[in-house]
């Protein structure tokens, strides 16, 4: 400690932040350093100079505490920054986007949070010959916080992207947070990945293939399989269906049911269909005019592939006569 405090004695008073706006008056007292400083007597140096220059020569010589203010993140998070020079090429202003979501990144660290959905903006000329920005929106399937995944899927959106006109700023702001989940209490890892795995090969196929191209079933309030059969973005929240089927249902359900043979009074799809399930029996649409009466089976082929069969009764709208059509696969 006896070498510390020597070392401190040395410094200039101008170190001291308290100190600087009395430079000349120490200056023409011959005090130059902390230690002069120090050794001058305090009654007289607060009433001349203030209390917190005797306070900030304590807490520098480690006989007081140091009292931080702790800075606080913002709210919100909304940054920008100018391009050295005009781009052409989205791409091109990916470096500079990373360098803003790290700072989004620490962000959502410092207030505990992680990203759900955020915007990037390529802006481009202002004034009188302004051009509105290009606007980017990525949507997470799981809220995230990790800054490879985010440079990741901002990457595959720039490479599909053309703009306009040039660049001359790039912008990012965080649209939506959710607080950080605790972390998985599990003793042994979960076989094929984690949800949070699962979750950011989905964002990674939505940036590089489109919402539109990537999606998952968000069934209907209907009985009617072929109105109850919705899809949404693969990203968006999985709603759940008020009517849960008793009996199981293929995921891969045909367009428009085909019509099956008839041998021997049984169904038949390249062979003869044994039924395996008892019906499914579905009467709804009347209230729209399309009225549906139809009893669905499991269906199984001597190859044992199983099909989700139907048999219209007899007065539905499809006619009188009551047949067999095949409406889905079961994998």
């Amino acid at each position: 400690m006896p070498a510390l405090q020597r070392k401190i004695a040395s410094l200039p008073v101008e170190v001291l932040p308290e100190a600087r706006p009395f430079t000349e008056w120490f200056d023409g007292l011959g005090c130059r350093t902390l230690g002069e400083l120090h050794r001058l007597p305090r009654a007289g140096l607060q009433r001349r100079c203030g209390g917190d220059i005797v306070a900030a020569l304590d807490r520098a010589h480690g006989e007081a505490p140091e009292i931080f203010a702790w800075a606080e993140a913002p709210p919100a998070f909304d940054a920008a920054v100018d391009l050295p020079d005009r781009m052409e090429n989205a791409e091109a202003a990916l470096a500079y986007v990373r360098g803003l979501l790290v700072q989004m990144v620490g962000w959502l660290t410092a207030r505990q949070l992680a990203i759900r959905r955020f915007g990037v903006e390529l802006r481009h000329e202002r004034g009188r010959a302004a051009i509105a920005p290009t606007k980017l929106e990525i949507a997470l399937a799981e809220p995230n916080w990790h800054e490879e995944h985010l440079v990741r899927l901002v990457k595959e959106r720039l490479a599909r992207l053309t703009v306009e006109a040039p660049m001359i700023a790039v912008a990012v702001s965080a649209l939506e947070t959710e607080p950080v989940a605790p972390p998985s209490d599990s003793l042994f890892p979960e076989p094929g990945g984690t949800p949070a795995d699962h979750a950011r090969l989905l964002e990674l196929l939505v940036a590089r293939l489109g919402a539109d191209h990537v999606r998952q079933p968000c069934l209907q309030p209907d009985y009617r399989p072929e109105v109850a059969n919705g899809w949404q973005p693969a990203t968006e929240k999985p709603v759940r269906s008020p009517l849960p089927a008793a009996l199981p249902r293929p995921t891969w359900l045909l367009g428009k049911p085909v019509a099956l043979l008839e041998r021997d009074h049984r169904p038949f799809y390249g062979s003869p269909l044994r039924l395996v399930s008892p019906p499914e029996r579905i009467e709804a649409g009347w209230w729209g005019g399309e009225l549906v009466t139809r009893d669905y089976y499991v269906a199984e082929a001597r190859d044992h592939t199983c099909y989700w069969i139907f048999q219209e009764r007899m007065g539905s709208r499809e006619g009188d006569a009551a047949r067999w059509y095949l409406h889905g696969l079961f994998g």
